[in-house]
């Protein structure tokens, strides 16, 4: 091995995961004598114990890690921290929470990280929903392991990036429109000033061109009443209704079905329609919305699952997870199709 051993090493070696390695180098209870005793094996083996854990062990202070919330557009935000919260409790930690809500400056986050690692955090995971904080966090030197959760395409060596794959998820919402034979697809943005309706513009403007298609793009800022809003413009505009849309997320799917029904346009016979995120209660919309699904709480979980591994000596990462796309009632064929 041309490197010191790190937990993922020790973890292969006794075959189990790399959070029962840290479970184990933390004392946790809830391992067992014969898995302690093979992942013990496995660190004097590696001379694992004699490097990273030494160092490690030297400079713990609190075994916790601090999570840091910034922006107020996060509807997901619940799953994420059980995930957070769930993960860090099974690898021995407790969770300490800081949040900057609204328009928050760089000196506004300065100021938060500061009373964390002043608590003697571990480490930190920053939940991000636009660019200020992650640009912040490449300038600050915080002195101990960071992943950022919900990032943008920010490169920085020395932070960790957990993430649903946003432009994925908008080109696999697409390219069912596509293949349902849809040419004209408008798309409602969320809130533009956050990473995630940027990359889903992205990735339906990718998906559109690949394909030859076209649609309208009308900003919106992610609530059910700039869905509404932007429905009833594309129902009054002198252009022909799109066949199909795809909404920044459900709530403005949501609003658009309202915005239709009102108009007299059916879904999915005269305009298909797409959402994004699959909140509670969008399988029970009229017609149940076709959507794309993210797996909040295991961003969370990810993201301490990543922090424990930095904890151990192993580099920051970028771990991105696919979404899944979700078929309902909302999207069929357009009829010049049928």
């Amino acid at each position: 091995m041309d490197r010191p051993p790190g937990m993922m090493d020790v973890a292969r070696e006794a075959g189990v995961s790399h959070i029962t390695v840290s479970r184990v180098i933390n004392g946790h209870p809830s391992v067992r004598p014969e898995t302690r005793t093979r992942v013990e094996a496995a660190i004097e083996k590696l001379g694992y114990r004699r490097n990273s854990v030494a160092r490690a062990l030297k400079s713990r202070r609190s075994s916790t890690i601090g999570v840091v919330i910034v922006g107020s557009d996060l509807f997901e935000l619940p799953r994420i921290l059980l995930g957070v919260e769930t993960a860090a409790k099974e690898a021995g930690y407790w969770v300490s929470l800081a949040s900057r809500q609204g328009e928050s400056t760089t000196g506004d986050l300065v100021e938060t990280l500061q009373r964390l690692t002043d608590q003697s955090v571990e480490a930190i995971a920053v939940v991000a929903d636009r660019p200020v904080a992650v640009e912040a966090l490449t300038r600050l030197s915080i002195g101990v392991p960071v992943a950022v959760v919900m990032s943008g395409n920010v490169p920085n060596p020395d932070l960790s990036f957990v993430e649903v794959d946003q432009e994925l998820g908008a080109r696999l919402a697409v390219r069912h429109l596509l293949d349902l034979g849809h040419r004209d697809i408008a798309h409602l943005t969320g809130a533009l000033r956050t990473f995630d309706a940027r990359a889903r513009v992205e990735g339906w403007r990718a998906e559109l061109a690949a394909a030859g298609a076209e649609g309208a793009l009308l900003e919106g800022d992610f609530s059910a009443e700039s869905g509404f809003s932007l429905a009833h413009q594309l129902c009054a505009a002198d252009a022909a209704l799109p066949t199909a849309v795809f909404a920044g997320n459900d709530q403005m799917a949501m609003g658009a079905l309202a915005a239709f029904a009102e108009r007299g346009v059916r879904v999915p016979q005269d305009v298909s329609v797409v959402g994004f995120d699959d909140m509670k209660g969008a399988g029970y919309l009229v017609p149940a919305l076709t959507t794309v699904r993210q797996d909040f709480a295991h961003v969370g979980s990810s993201a301490i699952e990543v922090l424990v591994r930095m904890l151990g000596g192993e580099p920051a990462e970028r771990h991105k997870i696919a979404p899944r796309l979700v078929v309902r009632r909302s999207t069929a064929a357009p009829r010049t199709a049928s």
